[in-house]
């Protein structure tokens, strides 16, 4: 079987035209969501991207698929954030450094982190892309409670029990300070006080 010009291309670690025409629907998925979402369509997802509408399925399904794979890839960036900290640092020191990078991603990505919550409850592709998330970053933060000595068992008050509702307490907070334009900073200063002190460690 000959070999195509996309597979060369991944041979070498490039990407390829397929990849960056992907990329380019995300990029440009990401810049109308500044404005929310209601705009987006796949018109103007398709004429940012520079393809026709009709490439543009090529690709992605639906304008829904296309936010699905931009919550996809920015959380994706976070899980290998936190689960760095996790692999480089004393439990606390993994905990600040988590969400320290779970703020810094609502600054820098805030628009589809917002989409994210507010679409899960009726859209199913950004919801499962949502909840493996926060379902990744319990297991990572369960794993450092149980390194800083929180009974590993299924109980409501062992590890996984408390990283599940921490996490899920720290989505709320960023959110809610996005919506409002309250301080990231101050919310980074607030979530690092419980995570800890629920945790049993010091500051």
């Amino acid at each position: 079987m000959p070999r195509t010009r996309e597979d060369g291309s991944r041979r070498r670690g490039t990407p390829s035209k397929g990849d960056l025409r992907e990329r380019a629907i995300l990029d440009a998925a990401e810049q109308q969501l500044a404005g929310g979402p209601e705009g987006i369509t796949v018109e103007t997802l398709a004429k940012a991207a520079g393809i026709s509408r009709g490439a543009f399925y090529f690709y992605f399904g639906s304008r829904n698929d296309v936010l699905a794979a931009l919550v996809e890839r920015t959380v994706t960036t976070l899980r290998a954030e936190v689960d760095a900290a996790d692999a480089a640092a004393a439990p606390a020191d993994a905990l600040r450094e988590g969400v320290r990078h779970t703020a810094r991603m609502w600054r820098e990505h805030g628009p589809v982190m917002r989409v994210a919550v507010e679409l899960s409850p009726t859209v199913p592709a950004v919801d499962e892309a949502w909840r493996s998330a926060v379902d990744a970053l319990a297991a990572t933060t369960r794993r450092i409670a149980e390194r800083a000595g929180v009974p590993a068992g299924t109980g409501p008050t062992d590890a996984g029990a408390l990283t599940t509702a921490l996490v899920w307490m720290t989505e709320r907070t960023f959110y809610q300070a996005t919506v409002t334009g309250t301080s990231l900073d101050e919310a980074t200063t607030t979530l690092v006080h419980v995570w800890l002190t629920a945790l049993g460690l010091r500051e």
